[in-house]
Formats: structure tokens, sequence, C-alpha cells
């Protein structure tokens, strides 16, 4: 795979493990539903790696002493409907002070090309660090057009975090959006005739609400 910067893929044992099951076929809308969850958080815990720390001062039950607290960073979860649903609930289970706004797209069949229906960001968004979140990077349209979207509200920074990526997703979300670092847990093959990742693991929001 050409390499790019700025993209960061989390191999670690526990999530690619987790992402076997997921791309099973035989895998059930509940464990499926399970999964995506789990591995947004187990994702949330590297992505947010660079938060800033001060120190504090607190008492524990032998002695005062001085640790470390975030930094007083605000943060904002941006999941592109329908499918980057399934991830919220995992990265609030590390983060359950951040916020949560919704994008929603869908992509024409015909075009390929996304199609904005839906727009509710927090209202104090230009003060937060905004994860933007979808189990699938394919052909990179959601993500360019959900991330020009928060981009207008002027947050601090921006970063996208999704399962699997296409190499043709990551090259055009790159390409858009230099200065968004991409998060994933791997990196397929590549895309067939209609869009879709291969292996992949098939249509990522009919297999968390069952409605293949």
């Amino acid at each position: 795979m050409q390499k790019y910067e700025n993209v960061f893929v989390m191999d670690h044992p526990l999530i690619q493990h987790k992402l076997t099951f997921l791309r099973d076929i035989h895998t059930g809308t509940m464990q499926f539903r399970e999964l995506v969850s789990e591995i947004a958080t187990l994702m949330c815990y590297e992505a947010t790696r660079d938060l800033p720390l001060m120190e504090t001062e607190i008492e524990t039950p032998m002695q005062k002493t001085v640790t470390q607290v975030i930094a007083g960073r605000k943060l904002a979860f941006v999941p592109i409907l329908r499918a980057g649903l399934g991830m919220v609930d995992g990265m609030l289970q590390l983060v359950p002070s951040a916020k949560v706004g919704h994008i929603g797209l869908y992509r024409d069949h015909e075009t390929l090309k996304p199609v904005e229906y839906y727009n509710k960001l927090p209202p104090d968004i230009e003060e937060r660090d905004v994860i933007v979140l979808d189990p699938m990077l394919a052909t990179g349209g959601s993500a360019m057009d959900a991330i020009t979207i928060v981009k207008r509200s002027h947050p601090k920074s921006i970063k996208f975090l999704c399962i699997i990526a296409a190499p043709e997703g990551i090259q055009a979300l790159t390409e858009a959006h230099p200065d968004v670092h991409v998060y994933c847990a791997a990196v397929d093959k590549g895309l067939n005739e209609n869009g879709y990742i291969l292996p992949g693991l098939g249509d990522a929001g009919d297999r968390i609400f069952g409605t293949i």
C-alpha cells in the first residue's frame, strides 16, 4: 500500500481479532453491533493519545499528591448517518463527556456520490476537537463531504475514524483534507464495480441495523 501522511492503521491484536468476526458473513446483527462498538472503543483509545495533560493536586487515602488530568480539551463525536451511529456508544465509553453531532449522507447508487439530508452539530463546535465516525471509508465521498460540513463551523481540529478503508478512499480523503488525521483498523484491497470494499464486510449500516 502506498504510504500516506496522517494515516494510522491500528494493528493491535484485540482489534484485528474482533475485525475477523466483524467481517464474517455468519456473524448476526446483535454480535455485529457489539463488535462495531467494541472496536470503536479500542480505536478511541489510540485516536485520543495526543490529548494534552495538566497537573492537578488530589488527596489519596494516604497523602496529597500531584497527578495528571486532561487539560480541558473538549471533544465532539460526529457520526455519519446511519452506519456511524454504531460507533458512538463505544466512543462514549471512554469519553462520556463528549458531545455528539450528526451528519446525514446517503450514497446515490448511480453516481456513487453522497447526498446530504441532515446536519446537526453541537452549538459550541468551534470550541471542540471533532472526531468524525464512519465504519467504512470506500470511495471517500461521504467522509470528504462530512468533513467539509464540519469545517464550516471552524472546530479546533478534525480527525476521521473508520474501521475498514479502501486505498481509493484514503487517497481521495487525504488529498481533499490533508490536515485531517485518519485512523483505521485495516486497509483492504480496493473497491468493486459498485463501490463496495473488497474483501470488506458488506454494507455496515445494513448489518448494524439488521436491514439486509
